[in-house]
């Protein structure tokens, strides 16, 4: 078998180290946040408050990707690319302290305005009179209105957090970014769980207020913690609200970006909303779903993005188009290769794994039996989610931000009138049907586009390995169905139980599903093993 030639090996070695160490870190955060909604359901289950909490707190989060992470990073990596080219270390750290500042400002004043308006909602309320809405129903609105006046000041942080990390990325500093999310994840177990500990009888309201004060405590830590990184390779932070021509270019960027972004908050809080407004468990279900369908999206397709999006902004930025398309297409062959297989994976094994993870405490089987049917559908999407990830930061890298603009509109109409059209007959369900559809037509409009516009993105090119991908998925997962129908004839539904069922369809699927790739001669094996072959031998890439 032919080597691949020494500058690939250098080149692949280096991508898959930054890879691995990203889904390395991301493994451990999510984890971590499994272990953090695990002790949160256990705590307060599917109630209204527990509810209340995830509709809130996803508010925050909705405006840190508007603000942070969606518009600003894909404005702000392929402008500091640039910088890093023509002014080197020194104009990027200045263009980054520009950008902080603007961040700080305008992060500020969105803060302040919502949590006056939070905060003024219950007097606006009783000032309307008596609403169209179930007494519970505005209840769980009032609840999730007070939670999100703590939580909103975690937006700031957050969101100075992204712009650092971003830069960080740029500079190929990939283990500090990836880490960011643990110092949520501990910063909430901890409070949550100490106050707990220290306060068994104390009332749910109590510890749901340590639970926003872990939040908080995070966000600052997601902040200082890539902040010192970089001071130490020599930013130093100053206050710097100066309208650079580089600046206006990020600002220039970001107006459609944030607008389309704006489109996916509507459509999120439209989703939550309606959750929240059908009964007491709906969004706490949908939530904990997601958080464990972002499971493998988080640990590889996430970590794939991170380093990728870099390569395609600096191959996009020196006009080299082909080496931005084949940096593209392995990354999407990479996370392609995980989650068609994870999605088939999380479908057959929900229950187990829901009642491995969750069903303690005010958690029961009932709610497992709820959430086991919207975890299986999500989990379909899985693939499309993934591909949506990297596929914008295909049109960011090149400075296309009105294309994502769209896509995101198109999603919002779709999901909105499907969640509308399907909350009465299939409740939860359908809601999170909806949000399969509108994710899945925003893939095809975002690959139909890459298409026209550059041929080397078709999807032609990944064709071959995507049918290898899923053959090999669908023999796995049959082995897999085998498994649960002849374990599931003998065992019982029990904590021991389901782990073995889980733990031994694991251990059983990834050796085969990696054999039936290897003997289908998935593109891209010998790129692995020249990795593989380098980090054994010791030799530098």
């Amino acid at each position: 078998m032919p080597r691949p030639a020494p500058e690939i090996r250098g080149l692949v070695s280096k991508s898959l180290k930054h890879i691995s160490i990203v889904s390395a870190a991301t493994m451990v955060s999510r984890v971590l946040g499994l272990g953090r909604d695990s002790l949160t359901a256990a705590v307060f289950g599917t109630s209204a408050l527990g509810s209340a909490f995830y509709t809130a707190f996803t508010l925050p989060n909705l405006f840190r990707r508007l603000l942070g992470e969606g518009a600003l990073t894909a404005a702000f990596v392929p402008t500091l690319n640039e910088e890093l080219s023509r002014r080197r270390e020194a104009g990027a750290f200045a263009l980054l302290s520009q950008v902080a500042s603007w961040l700080l400002l305008a992060t500020t004043v969105v803060v302040g305005l919502s949590m006056i308006a939070l905060a003024a909602l219950p007097a606006l309320l009783s000032r309307v009179g008596p609403l169209p809405a179930e007494p519970e129903t505005v209840q769980r609105w009032l609840q999730a209105a007070h939670l999100s006046v703590w939580l909103f000041p975690y937006l700031i942080v957050v969101c100075l957090a992204a712009a650092f990390s971003a830069a960080l990325q740029t500079l190929q500093r990939f283990l500090e970014p990836a880490l960011s999310p643990i110092w949520l994840n501990c910063a909430m177990i901890g409070l949550l769980g100490g106050a707990v500990y220290l306060q068994p009888e104390a009332a749910d309201t109590v510890h749901m207020q340590w639970l926003c004060y872990g939040v908080l405590l995070g966000g600052v830590l997601q902040m200082v913690v890539p902040a010192v990184t970089l001071m130490r390779l020599g930013w130093r932070p100053r206050f710097d609200l100066q309208l650079s021509d580089q600046v206006r270019a990020i600002a220039r960027l970001m107006a459609p970006t944030v607008f389309g972004s704006a489109i996916y908050l509507v459509n999120m809080a439209v989703s939550r909303l309606v959750g929240l407004s059908l009964d007491d468990a709906s969004a706490a279900l949908l939530n904990l779903a997601t958080r464990l369908m972002e499971l493998p999206i988080g640990v590889f397709a996430v970590a794939v993005t991170t380093v990728v999006f870099p390569l395609i902004s600096r191959h996009a930025a020196q006009g080299d188009w082909d080496g931005m398309a084949d940096a593209y297409r392995r990354g999407m062959r990479l996370i392609l290769l995980i989650n068609i297989p994870a999605a088939i994976g999380l479908t057959l094994l929900a229950s187990p794994v829901i009642r491995v993870l969750f069903q303690r405490g005010a958690f029961s089987a009932s709610d497992t039996a709820a959430m086991a049917p919207v975890l299986a559908l999500y989990a379909l999407g899985l693939p499309f989610v993934s591909f949506v990830s990297l596929a914008l930061r295909a049109f960011y890298a090149e400075k296309d931000t009105t294309t994502p603009v769209r896509a995101a509109l198109i999603s919002f109409v779709v999901n909105l009138g499907l969640s509308l059209a399907c909350m009465d007959r299939l409740g939860t369900l359908g809601l999170a049907l909806a949000g399969n559809v509108a994710i899945v037509v925003q893939a095809a409009y975002l690959q139909s586009k890459l298409s026209r516009h550059r041929k080397a993105l078709a999807f032609s090119h990944l064709l071959g390995d995507v049918v290898k991908i899923t053959l090999a998925s669908v023999i796995m997962g049959s082995v897999v169905l085998g498994w649960t129908f002849g374990w599931h004839r003998y065992a019982r539904d029990t904590a021991i139980h389901d782990a073995i069922e889980v733990g031994v369809g694991i251990a059983f699927a990834v050796p085969l599903y990696a054999t039936l790739l290897w003997a289908l001669r998935m593109q891209g094996r010998d790129e692995v093993l020249a990795w593989i072959r380098v980090r054994f031998r010791g030799k530098k890439a």
